[in-house]
């Protein structure tokens, strides 16, 4: 027994050596292994991959290849080289790495996925006359929910964190908009959904990376089935469901998809519309609190709005398709706090031309990944003092929109992109900054919101969601409301 196991963990080393044997060729971007074999730089990567990936930027240059987890990720910062990369459909392909991400974290699979007829199914529901009246709903429902935070007291506070505030008020209504029926419209059964969603995207970074422990496997389980449960096809049989509901409902049926991948399915739609939404209202707000100067100027914006309503006050569609201060605002804090990855799976041996003229050589079966949070977003060359807020960075001197930025004496087409790019760039993009802009409408003009201390500063962000949308804090930040005027 003794030497068959000796042999066994003889031949399991050979197979990591032989797996790590791989050399840099010519032509080849700079390779950075690791020390530990089949590993490599994992453990960094997935702790802080900010951190992690500045200190192979200062050490090999704006492209680099590095070893995680036995995959080799072929890493590009150089902005006015990222189409070389989202515009490449043949070469690069971004379905494979999402249906291994579909499969670890939502047990979710889709043989059959079309992306390019899912991306146009949404398009229908999020983007023209379809987003105007989902702005509508949307608006009923945020002003309902907040009507429900009044108290009977006028005059008392009530206390929060401003994380679970901005989150929950978001997220339900968000839930009504988009998967709203009539029995689950109850306060009771929305908060158990959110408080359900909550502990699911606590683990989510870990069920990406595959490294829960046995506890952590558990209950991931036990709170995806209680998920499952909630946004079963049977539950949206008692009442009607949202037109986009209905529609995504039939795609899947058209693919194939059986009733259990149907409910998995709208788990993944939970998190791909309400995952983000919520924090970057929360890093936005949380920017405006301290910064005075800041939520001023967004506050006089809104207030010559509401000016213009019938009846006043009142929250007046229409007139906040223009609200430059706000946009720039909004646009500062999203730089400042969406760190995604664009990936890629190399789909055969293929030459990176970047917009310098050089060129690399990528070899089939690697990844190929971007990281805008580091390169435009926090690059000083592009964004002066790159970790301040300044709520008019996006702004010109006249109040119009600001996009010009440099890099190289170049002209920039991403110099910010919280929301992905190319033919993947994030279709409820409109849906999403609407719904946000509503809600901090509404908090800015009929509520009295303050930090509980005024002298707090803003949270670290949890480094270990980098590379998975909207950062979020490592503790929250305690606040105190009240509702100003009815709704």
């Amino acid at each position: 027994m003794f030497w068959a196991t000796l042999l066994l963990f003889n031949g399991f080393l050979v197979l990591l050596l032989i797996l790590s044997n791989r050399s840099r060729v010519k032509k080849e971007p700079p390779l950075d292994k690791g020390i530990i074999p089949w590993l490599g730089h994992a453990l960094e990567f997935g702790k802080d991959a900010a951190k992690f990936l500045s200190r192979m930027k200062a050490k090999h240059g704006d492209i680099f290849t590095v070893r995680v987890a036995g995959h080799y990720v072929t890493v590009l910062l150089d902005p006015n080289s990222y189409d070389a990369v989202v515009q490449d459909s043949v070469s690069l392909d971004f379905t494979r790495y999402a249906q291994v991400l579909m499969q670890r974290i939502f047990c979710l699979s889709l043989p059959n996925h079309n992306p390019t007829a899912e991306r146009a199914m949404m398009r229908r529901h999020f983007q023209g006359d379809s987003l105007a009246c989902l702005n509508g709903v949307m608006q009923r429902n945020l002003q309902a929910l907040l009507a429900t935070e009044e108290l009977q007291d006028q005059t008392d506070w009530k206390q929060d964190g401003l994380f679970n505030f901005s989150y929950s008020l978001l997220f339900r209504a968000g839930y009504l908009t988009l998967f709203g029926t009539e029995q689950n419209s109850h306060n009771q059964d929305l908060t158990a959904v959110y408080e359900e969603f909550r502990k699911f995207d606590s683990l989510l970074t870990k069920m990406a990376r595959s490294t829960l422990n046995a506890e952590e496997k558990r209950a991931a389980g036990s709170v995806r089935q209680r998920l499952w449960n909630l946004l079963s096809p049977a539950q949206f049989r008692k009442a009607e469901p949202s037109s986009w509901l209905q529609s995504y409902r039939q795609h899947l049926q058209e693919m194939g998809v059986d009733e259990e991948m149907q409910t998995r399915a709208m788990l993944l739609q939970l998190w791909a519309t309400q995952g983000n939404v919520g924090p970057a209202a929360f890093w936005l707000l949380a920017f405006l609190l301290t910064n005075p100067e800041a939520k001023n100027a967004v506050k006089r914006e809104f207030r010559s709005i509401s000016l213009q309503a019938n009846p006043p006050h009142h929250l007046p569609l229409d007139k906040l398709q223009c609200t430059p201060v706000f946009d720039s605002a909004l646009s500062e804090a999203l730089r400042l706090t969406a760190a995604p990855f664009i990936t890629r799976e190399v789909l055969h041996n293929n030459t990176l031309r970047m917009a310098d003229g050089r060129e690399y050589s990528l070899r089939k079966g690697d990844r190929v990944c971007l990281f805008p949070y580091l390169s435009p977003q926090m690059d000083p060359e592009i964004h002066q003092e790159p970790e301040k807020f300044k709520y008019d960075r996006f702004l010109n001197a006249d109040g119009t929109e600001k996009k010009d930025f440099f890099k190289g004496g170049k002209r920039l087409k991403y110099y910010t992109m919280p929301w992905g790019a190319g033919k993947n760039v994030c279709v409820g993009k409109d849906f999403a900054i609407s719904s946000i802009k509503q809600f901090l409408f509404l908090v800015l003009t009929h509520m009295e919101l303050e930090l509980c201390d005024p002298a707090s500063a803003l949270p670290e962000m949890n480094a270990t969601r980098y590379g998975f949308g909207m950062m979020q804090p490592e503790k929250d930040l305690p606040i105190r409301y009240k509702l100003r005027d009815p709704l």
